[in-house]
């Protein structure tokens, strides 16, 4: 019997992804003039207020409310009427000096032998249910509200869109796993007041419809254009009125969308967040490193469905053990623990290989802290960062390098394919 699979998303003014985004530019404000920076970072938005808090070892010294302000503007709070605006909103630091007792377990005389900077485990999975070995229910989620945010931006077709909005997306599975349909697309979007409530939902329903979907439906392949049917259930807004919203109507957290900046449920989540952590802490680079991992099984064709576990101690090189499931769709001959003994003799999994592997000391975390983090197009970007004297650099950094299908030979090699 078939079966029904769901993902959601959600937009860079969504609360909770505001708060990641400030963690991350912190980040990358620290790692572009001191590559070395230890950073755990925190965000906290509400009505009018923003609170930073953490811990940072690094050379360097930012003006972290004006990183902050910046980046609540570029997501597009801009106006007092949202309660929350770059320009206005108070911003308070609770930043401090890292503890010595967790450095002690992460830095090394030699850097080869970093210790991981927690414990935990942490999974990454693929599938060749989409070109970029992505679900499809989570892909077509993030595609929905990068474009509502392009409309947004243009102000040319649809003209009072607000930044804060989520998606969701239901299809309908064979019993063999293979998308046969779109059954159900939730969007909630922001959007200015309106005289008549009535006639505002009537409006963005058809605007939705009938502008944004065939915009996403444009971007799409053939393959998955055909699932889009005239039967989709259509969920536009299904509270009505969306006028409160942003850090004025919820608060927003960093670390609070661990599964939307995943894989959609699919596959699993060892349960740590990515966003305001530098790669020292394998919650992280790990998270990417598996993700590396299993993409590349997956586009060498050892398998259609691929999830990898890692696992780590604090303070110890080595992980722990590496995990494999193919779900049945193994196309080596081998068993999954076959598979992950093969793995841990390709990939070196200790921390500080995982960071020179995929360049993870490089200021490349913003862009990930919105639409995903797997999934992406790996590319090289310029990026300048100024600090508070008027320095500025301007560095070359390669995005989403854990997207790279760097490995397809090694793994054919290995596993005679």
């Amino acid at each position: 019997m078939s079966y029904f699979f769901t993902s959601e998303s959600v937009s860079e003014g969504h609360p909770d992804k505001v708060a990641d985004q400030i963690s991350d530019a912190l980040i990358d404000n620290f790692l572009a003039f001191d590559p070395e920076s230890k950073v755990a970072c925190e965000t906290l938005v509400t009505t009018g207020q923003v609170v930073l808090a953490g811990e940072v070892k690094s050379s360097t010294y930012l003006d972290v409310q004006k990183i902050a302000r910046e980046v609540i503007n570029k997501i597009g709070y801009t106006k007092g009427e949202y309660m929350f605006d770059g320009n206005s909103c108070g911003v308070l630091s609770a930043i401090h000096e890292q503890s010595d007792d967790i450095n002690r377990g992460v830095d090394r005389a030699s850097k080869e032998e970093q210790g991981a900077g927690d414990q935990g485990m942490m999974f990454g999975y693929a599938t060749n249910e989409t070109e970029h070995c992505m679900p499809l229910a989570l892909d077509l989620s993030h595609i929905i509200l990068k474009e509502l945010a392009v409309i947004r931006r243009e102000n040319k077709e649809i003209t009072y869109l607000r930044p804060d909005a989520k998606s969701q997306v239901t299809i309908e599975y064979s019993d063999d796993n293979v998308p046969q349909r779109i059954e159900a697309i939730v969007v909630s979007t922001q959007h200015d007041d309106f005289a008549d409530d009535e006639t505002m939902l009537a409006k963005i329903r058809k605007d939705i419809v009938e502008i944004l979907i065939p915009r996403v439906k444009a971007q799409l392949t053939p393959k998955i254009q055909a699932l889009f049917n005239d039967d989709i259930k259509y969920h536009i807004n299904p509270t009505g009125k969306f006028v409160i919203g942003g850090p004025h109507g919820d608060t927003g957290l960093t670390g609070r969308k661990i599964i939307v900046d995943t894989y959609g449920g699919k596959g699993a989540h060892g349960g740590g967040a990515f966003s305001g952590k530098d790669p020292s802490k394998v919650d992280r680079s790990a998270a990417y490193a598996t993700r590396h991992i299993a993409k590349n099984l997956v586009a060498a064709g050892v398998a259609d469905e691929v999830l990898v576990q890692v696992s780590y101690a604090i303070g110890v090189v080595e992980p722990m053990g590496i995990f494999v499931d193919t779900y049945g769709t193994s196309k080596v001959g081998l068993t999954d623990g076959e598979i992950a003994q093969k793995v841990s003799e390709i990939f070196d999994m200790r921390p500080h290989a995982i960071e020179d592997r995929l360049k993870l000391r490089n200021p490349m975390y913003s862009e990930t802290a919105a639409y995903g983090h797997m999934g992406r197009t790996n590319e090289v970007v310029s990026k300048t960062f100024t600090q508070p004297n008027g320095e500025s650099i301007t560095l070359d950094v390669e995005l989403f390098t854990w997207e790279k299908l760097d490995y397809v030979s090694k793994v054919k090699e290995s596993f005679g394919l």
